[in-house]
């Protein structure tokens, strides 16, 4: 998975919403990753576990403390801009067979 390695710019309220096939302990890293990035990994209920920065070129994993879907990366800082917290709730876009994911 490439995610957002090797971009040099990102738009201030765009990101990339990473969807797994099942709830798991997941993993990132910022290799060939220019821009810092904030990750926020969540349930498959919405429900935001945690959010951690990440630093342009780093090898460090930054590992889920829980088994979550779904891994959202926004700009550094995003988050706290826009007040959004552990805890909170994300609602997950409908799927082509207009259902939420965690339906």
């Amino acid at each position: 998975m490439a995610g957002l390695m090797n971009r040099d710019a990102l738009g201030s309220d765009e990101g990339m919403l990473f969807v797994f096939p099942q709830e798991q302990i997941l993993s990132f890293w910022m290799k060939n990753t220019l821009i810092p990035l904030s990750i926020a990994f969540i349930k498959i209920d919405g429900r935001i576990v945690q959010i951690d920065s990440m630093k342009p070129y780093s090898l460090d994993s930054h590992f889920s403390r829980e088994k979550v879907k779904y891994a959202l990366e926004m700009n550094e800082g995003w988050f706290a801009k826009h007040g959004v917290d552990a805890g909170d709730l994300v609602r997950i876009p409908l799927t082509l067979n207009g259902r939420r994911e965690n339906e």
